[in-house]
């Protein structure tokens, strides 16, 4: 039965597009649009390999999908790490990746902690 109407592609069109030769490997940055169009990052790493058992020059993908609520951690990682490749010196590390704005609308709150009561049911729940 024939579908009404005109019909979605299968893969959507890329919004922006990028490539970026380094060698034998290119690195294509595509934005991408989800169906509520929401924008999304893929980052292709591309190298082109000769496959000897037939003769002829294939290319291996490696994608990887980078959601824009990811990005700063992203940015964050991969600027620590050229960092540390090129002065060798380690970042300090944020407290448990938490952001400046995040940390500020954490709201303050008193727990109460008493250590004294641990392993007290084990020792009930053995015998």
């Amino acid at each position: 039965m024939p579908m009404e109407g005109p019909e979605k592609p299968q893969h959507r069109e890329d919004i922006f597009s990028r490539a970026v030769r380094a060698g034998k490997r290119t690195y294509f940055f595509d934005v991408k649009a989800t169906r509520n169009d929401q924008y999304y990052l893929t980052i292709t790493e591309s190298k082109r390999r000769f496959q000897n058992e037939d003769g002829k020059f294939i290319y291996e993908k490696h994608k990887i999908f980078l959601y824009k609520e990811d990005f700063e951690k992203f940015v964050k990682g991969l600027d620590a790490a050229i960092r540390f490749i090129e002065t060798g010196d380690i970042p300090e590390e944020k407290e448990a990746d938490a952001t400046e704005e995040q940390v500020k609308t954490i709201p303050e709150a008193k727990i109460d902690l008493s250590f004294d009561d641990l392993g007290k049911d084990e020792a009930h729940t053995s015998e």
